[in-house]
This record gives structure tokens, sequence and C-alpha cells, in this order.
């Protein structure tokens, strides 16, 4: 059993707080623990009423009803049937400390208020009533046509993520899949007449496997979701480790694919963990980072498991841990360094030194490669002046001539290299350009002044003094000072242009990414925020209402001031958060997005550069927020355009289609009318024949025109009752237009239960279906129709041994007003499948094709199964 909490609330006035019961699968037990947590709390004096609990006639959930206050249930009739649902008002009027409400998906009957129960259970909450209620994940909106997939049921009633993501407690009730059907088999669970189907269906070993591990997992995301808001919330920057997280730092050199699958095999060896690759993009640049081998490094990850990011950052191991702390990572993985040994020695400590010495309590794993210790030879052009080479710069500015001035007056190295003035100038030249290498122009400007002295002093005549007789020294002396202070000045600002071309550079880079992302499909709202907090290395990114907008917009209509933010203004705001002793902690960084809404970041301070990039992602979502709010916008003009379309079509089908039979019965009664003729009797037969046929066919193309409309319109009149599958298909074949070429075998009818339709629309989908395979069965093979039991519904299958349907053609067979592959354009107007369908969902049921096995094409018929009646 697994938990997830949301943060108490503030004490005083709230509104309810929800705990959902989440089960894999129908059978866990889950209305048995509301009820068994129900009573608790009735034993502890809190004022508990049970506002609507199914217990399917289960002996031991029964049973725990006895001695709890249980609301009535409110009574609705609907198409000639007897409903019982939540009385909303009742438990309203009666206002409870807790309400106990089961089946929290569950669709209400039409004409009771709220279209879902989780309505009713937000009418609650915003009353002020705790509810405790019950939800299979096969029910969540995001994982319905998942479990669609392993299961084969499609979901018909489901209930937002979001509603259940809310819950201030959601606690999983688990029951290992052995278990379950060992309850199910000992008819705990389903009546004895269903067991056996649901164990060869839906409760099969793996598919209960396949649903527990997604409740699992969906479960441990929430669980991680409330821990990073906690985290968060509490200013928490340690690691707290929940659950291993291997970050992978890639320079986009070479070796990134070892460093991957390093990292991959050390995320692979505890259950459950995560790869998350990372590139850091400096303002000091990362020479040699090749774009294609970046985007094969992106799908090596994503092939083993991982997730790729970009993130921003000044310098690369504080970008690197603020990543791997804000994903609470538990492993950092990074590589040797390329670098050679006179690039170790004259320049800072690597990233990888840095890493380990500011990692906390991060390990970090130095991977060795094949391209270790190979790279350049000398520092990185354009890396910043480090503060280790800031202290040096002036230090070496000092110390290295009074170095090269001890060495040079020694007399046995002066004999030996034979120097003169020009070589002792030469020599102290290059000591000021190394200086200038490592500490910048300050540095080098301070060398060249010590130099100059020194080689005034003890090396131009008369030595010892100050005093300069040569004017050829003079010259000498000033061309020294002019050349050290000019290869100073060029090489600190050769540093600084090679900063900002890296900086651009950096910034050109994440923007290419932010493009590839979006060319890739993350084009979404929720998309370009986690992709921008993860970006930045921020704790969060969300969009809110302008500050002023607050107060007048609550709730949903905060929510509807973001949806609507069209255009982007320029300029940001920030919030500082302060500990006890006034120091930063984090910062929210407001970026405006559009007239309503604003972009808030909530972690680290950005330099100025990094604000140039979030404009671009503030550009992004402020485009996405406009294409969001034009798709709610054309979503709503789509009925509009579906009307149309129909009505073009229903036109064009009319002057085509009603022609030929109008034409036929127009012309066979104008001949009987006529005087001019003597018809003998057989040929009269033979006419009025032609025009009952006429008639007729009139007759069903008309029905279906109406009855086309009457469900795009919505007002089709339904009579749901329990139905015999073996009453109604006799009907259907006495009411084909003419007897099939092919004979019709029924298999399995009288052993099904009654399915929960309309007869009569019910009888014109089993006609229009037998119809269609019988025109398409090839002559002397028989059409089967067949039925079987599937949990708690009814699949009739109609199988013929036709052609078949390639899969990409099998949606559009279903389209009003074609006939898809046959030549024939006399037959009807092409809406016998698509009536059918239409027919089928407004029963709720589904009609689907599929393979038949050695060829042919079988339409399934999916329906409810009546309720079995008790007394």
């Amino acid at each position: 059993m697994a938990q997830a909490s949301a943060p108490p609330d503030t004490p005083g006035t709230r509104p309810g707080r929800l705990k959902v019961f989440l089960g894999a699968a129908p059978g866990v037990g889950k209305t048995y623990r509301m009820l068994d947590e129900g009573w608790r709390r009735a034993l502890r004096g809190t004022d508990v009423v049970v506002a609507y609990a199914d217990c399917h006639h289960r002996p031991h959930t029964e049973e725990m009803l006895e001695g709890l206050e249980v609301l009535p249930r409110l009574h609705r009739d609907y198409r000639g049937m007897e409903f019982t649902e939540l009385d909303l008002a009742a438990v309203l009027a009666r206002r409870p400390a807790v309400a106990l409400i089961d089946e929290l998906a569950h669709t209400n009957v039409p004409g009771t208020g709220n279209t879902k129960r989780w309505q009713d259970v937000e009418e609650l909450l915003a009353a002020g009533i705790d509810v405790m209620t019950t939800v299979n994940i096969q029910h969540l909106e995001s994982l319905s046509d998942v479990v669609e997939k392993i299961t084969g049921v499609p979901q018909r009633e489901t209930v937002p993520d979001d509603v259940v993501r809310r819950a201030h407690q959601i606690e999983l009730v688990d029951m290992a899949p052995e278990a379950l059907r060992r309850r199910m088999a000992h008819g705990n669970i389903y009546a004895p007449e269903k067991i056996d189907a649901a164990l060869s269906h839906y409760f099969r070993v793996g598919n209960l496997t396949a649903l527990r591990e997604l409740a699992l997992l969906w479960l441990a995301e929430r669980v991680d979701e409330t821990l990073q808001r906690y985290r968060a919330e509490h200013g928490i920057g340690g690691v707290w480790e929940t659950r291993e997280r291997v970050v992978v730092a890639l320079t986009g050199g070479p070796e990134g694919d070892t460093l991957i699958r390093r990292a991959a095999r050390i995320a692979a060896r505890s259950s459950g963990g995560d790869l998350l690759a990372v590139h850091v993009t400096r303002s000091d640049g990362l020479a040699g980072a090749s774009p294609d081998a970046l985007a094969r490094q992106r799908r090596l990850v994503e092939s083993l498991g991982g997730t790729y990011h970009t993130v921003v950052g000044d310098q690369v191991p504080a970008a690197l841990l603020d990543f791997a702390r804000a994903e609470n990572a538990t492993q950092l993985v990074v590589g040797v360094s390329r670098r050679g040994w006179p690039a170790r020695v004259l320049a800072a400590r690597g990233v990888g030194d840095s890493v380990v010495e500011m990692s906390g309590d991060i390990d970090v794993h130095i991977v060795t490669h094949e391209r270790a210790g190979r790279g350049r030879g000398l520092p990185v052009p354009g890396s910043g002046l480090s503060r280790v080479r800031r202290i040096c710069g002036p230090v070496a500015g000092l110390l290295l001539p009074f170095l090269l001035t001890a060495i040079l007056r020694e007399d046995a190295a002066a004999e030996a290299l034979g120097l003169n003035l020009t070589s002792e100038a030469l020599l102290f030249l290059v000591a000021v350009v190394g200086v200038a290498c490592i500490g910048g122009v300050l540095s080098a400007l301070l060398a060249s002044l010590t130099a100059s002295l020194l080689l005034n002093y003890y090396f131009i005549p008369p030595a010892g003094q100050f005093t300069i007789h040569g004017a050829n020294n003079i010259l000498a002396l000033v061309v020294f000072a002019l050349v050290a202070g000019t290869v100073a000045t060029v090489v600190d600002r050769s540093l600084r242009l090679s900063r900002r071309a890296a900086s651009a550079t950096a910034a050109a880079e994440t923007l290419s990414s932010l493009a590839g992302g979006i060319l890739r499909g993350e084009q979404e709202v929720p998309d370009l925020l986690e992709r921008t907090r993860r970006t930045f290395g921020m704790e969060s990114a969300e969009l809110r209402p302008r500050a002023r907008d607050r107060e007048a917009a609550p709730g949903a209509a905060r929510e509807a001031v973001t949806r609507e933010a069209g255009s982007r203004e320029a300029g940001s705001r920030e919030a500082v958060a302060r500990d006890g002793s006034g120091r930063a902690t984090t910062e929210e960084i407001r970026t405006p997005i559009g007239e309503d809404a604003e972009l808030v970041l909530r972690g680290r301070a950005l330099p100025a550069s990094d604000r140039r990039v979030l404009a671009a992602f503030a550009a992004h979502l402020t485009a996405a927020v406009e294409r969001a709010r034009l798709a709610e916008a054309a979503a709503e003009i789509e009925p509009v355009r579906a009307a149309d379309r129909m009505r073009t079509a229903l036109l064009a089908a009319v002057s085509h289609d009603l022609r030929t039979p109008l034409a036929s019965g127009w012309a066979a009664v104008s001949s009987l009318r006529s005087r001019e003729v003597d018809f003998s009797p057989e040929d009269r037969e033979e006419l009025l024949a032609t025009a009952d046929e006429s008639m007729a066919k009139l007759n069903r193309l008309v029905d279906n025109l109406l009855d086309m409309s009457r469900l795009q319109a919505g007002a089709l009149t339904l009579s749901l009752r329990p139905t015999a599958l073996v009453e109604v298909l006799p009907l259907a074949l006495d009411s084909l237009p003419e007897a099939p070429e092919c004979r019709v075998a029924a298999q399995d009818l009288e052993r099904v239960p009654d399915v929960l339709a309309d007869p009569p629309l019910l009888e014109r989908v089993l006609a229009n279906l037998v119809a269609n395979a019988a025109r398409h069965s090839p002559p002397g093979r028989a059409v089967t129709v067949a039925a079987s039991v599937l949990a708690s519904r009814v699949e009739l299958r109609v199988v013929d041994r036709g052609p078949g349907l390639r899969p990409a053609d099998r949606e559009r067979a279903f389209a009003p007003f074609q006939r898809l592959g046959d030549t024939d354009n006399t037959t009807g107007l092409g809406l016998g499948l698509a009536l059918s369908r239409g027919l089928t969902e407004a029963m709720g049921g589904t009609l689907t094709p599929e393979d038949t096995p050695g060829g042919g094409l079988t339409m399934v018929v999916s329906l409810p199964a009546a309720p079995v009646p008790t007394g």
C-alpha cells in the first residue's frame, strides 16, 4: 500500500480535502478500504456519511455499511429504466465532515445536474466537505488509450488526471494479479456466469500485471511531484536520495557516447533509475561542440530511455550542479579532461575537479575515455578569467620578471647563452606575453612596468643605475614598453571578443535546441514551460496572471487569463526571497506574456546574457498560448464546418442516389395509368412490383437520411432495455432489402446475457452489417454472426470472408455518403456503416473492424450487458 500526500492547508476556513483510493483493476478492494477508513474516522468521533457506495452485491463489502449513516440515493427514470445516483443536494444539506462517494469517474444520468460525478465531488469540496472516493487506473484520462491497447476494452468513463492529482491524499489499494484472480475464481468479484469470460479476457495475468505497473508508476510520479514541491517551498537544496537519477555531462565531443553508455549502466543497476543527459552552453564557450555530435548523442540517450536537456550557465561546474540539484539527482557522470598537460599547467582547474569540489552530497563519477589528454595543448581561446587566474596574474606580473632577471644575471648563464641587450629585451617581452595570457591586460601592464625597470637597472649601461646614456638604449626601452603594452592589450581584447563570440554561440545553440524541440512537436505550453525550467536550471516555471489581475481572476478565471494571453511585452520583474540573515536564497524572475499573463521562473539569479535568451523563450511561449487560443476557437467552429459538409454531401447524395428509384417508380406508375397500352396481368404485376420495390428503396433511403441527421443533431430518441440477441437477429434478417446471396450462420447467441440496447435500432445495425458482409462475401460462403462476453460487455461479431480492408481504409469505411471500394453507385447512399456506428455509439456501444483470420473482415459490436435483476 502506497500513499501520496499534499502539504497541509493553513488552519481556519478551507475547502474540503479529497482522498482517493486508487486501484489497478476492479475487485482489488477500493470500496472496502474506503468504508474501512470511514469506520476508523467515525470511531474517532468524525461525522461520516456514506453518500454513495456501490458494493456490487459483494457480501463482505456490504457488511461494512452496517452501522454507518447511509444517505438515500436520487432515483431517475431514463429511457424506460430506473437509475440511482448521488443526491448532491441531500449531501450539501446534511453537511457532514466526511462524505464517502464511490466511483469518481462515473457518468451521471442526464437530468441530474452535473455530467460527471467528479464534478459533484468538486462542489462538495468547494462547500468545505471532505470527500473520500475511489477510482481505477484505467479511468484516468491520460491512460485510457494505453489501457485500451493492453486489455482491448475501450474506456467510456474517464476522469481528468488533474482532478486526482489535486487530491490531498492518494492511497494505492494494491493486490497481486494471482491473488486477484483467486478472488475472481471464488466468486468474490463477479457473478458465476461471468467468471470464465473475465478470467480469459480482462483479468489475464499479463493484463493485471501491466495495469498494476501503470498504477505504481503513475502514483510514483505523483509522489515525486509532491516531494519536489515540498523541497521548493521549504528551500531545500540538498539531494534526497529517494530514487537514483544519473546526470551525464556532454560537451559535444567524441567521448560523449562512452559517457552516455556508462551512465546508462549506472542507472540500470537500480530499478526505476532515471538517465538525464545535459549539455551546458556558456558565455565562455565549449570549444569543439559539434551540433551533429550532439544530435547523435541526443538520439542515443533517448534510445536508452533517457532524456536530453540543454542548460545555460556562465560557469559549467555550477550550471551542471544546479541542474543536478534541481532534478534531485544522486549521481553525476563527467569525462576526464581532453586537455593536454600544457593546458592543465597554464589554465585553471578543469570542470571535473571543480565539480568534485562543489558536488556536496552528489556522487561524481569521472570516467576515462579514449580522448583523455589528447585535446588542445594550450588553454581554450576565449576562456574567462577565473578567480584563480585573477589572483595568479598580478603575482606572475611581479615575480616572473624578477625570476628572469635572476637567471640572466648569473655569469655562467650569460656566458653560456651569449646574450646581448636585444636578446634580453625579447626574453622579457616573452614573459610579458605569458603574463597577459594568464591574467589579462592589467597583469600584463604590471609585468611590462616591472620588466622595464629591471631591464633599465640591470641590463642597460650604466648597469646599477636608472640613468641611460645612449640614445639607442632609450629607444630600445621605449620600444620594449610600447610593444609589451600593445601585445597585452591585443591579447586581452582577443579574450573579450572571444567571450562575446562564445556567448553568442551559446545563445544560438540554446535557441537552435528550442527550435528543434518545436519542430519535434514540443509546441504545447506545458512542454515549453518544462523546457524553459530545465534550460535555465530553475526550480519551477509557470504562467500566472498579472499582479493587477490576480484579485479579479481567481481559480478557473485565472487559468482562462493564462490561456488567453497572446502577445509579449519587454521587461521583467524580480522578487527576492531572503533568509533570516538577509542573504538571498531564491528569486522569482517575471517576464510578461501578453497583456494578462507573465512567465514566472523561481530559482537562481540570471545574468543579463541569459535574460536575452529568456526573451526568446517568452516569445515562443506567447506564440504557444496564442496557438492554444486559436485551437479552441477552431474547435468551436469545427461543428459548424462539419454540419456544412454534411449538408453538401446530403444534397449531392439526394441529387444522385434518390433519382434512380424515383425514376423507376414514376415510370412504373405512369405506365399503369396509361390508357393507350393494354397490359397483360403478368405485365401489370411486374410493373406493380417495380413500383413497390422503388418505393421501398426510397423509404429506406429517407429513413437512413433522417436517422443520420438526427444523430448529427443529437436528437435521436432511444429506449434502452434488456434485449436478447437471439430474438433480434431473425428480425434483422427479415428486414433486409432482399435475401442475401449467402446464408447466415449464428453462433452462441443464446449463451450470452441480454444487452442494454434499443431493439429496433439494434435490429437496423445488424441488418446493415449483415447486408454489408453478404455483399462482400464470395458465393457459397456463409456470413457468421457470433457472440461472446468480455467483462461487463457483450461482443457481437459479424464475420465475412471477402477481400477485407487495409488498415488505412478502415476508418474511411465509416464515413457517410461513400462506398469504399464499391463500383456500383446505385445501391444506396453509402450510409450503412456510418449509420450503424452512429446508432451503436448512441446506445453506449462501439463498432470496430477487425481482420478475419484466414481473410475477410469482422465487424465487432460491443454493447454493455444488461444488469441482472435482483430480488
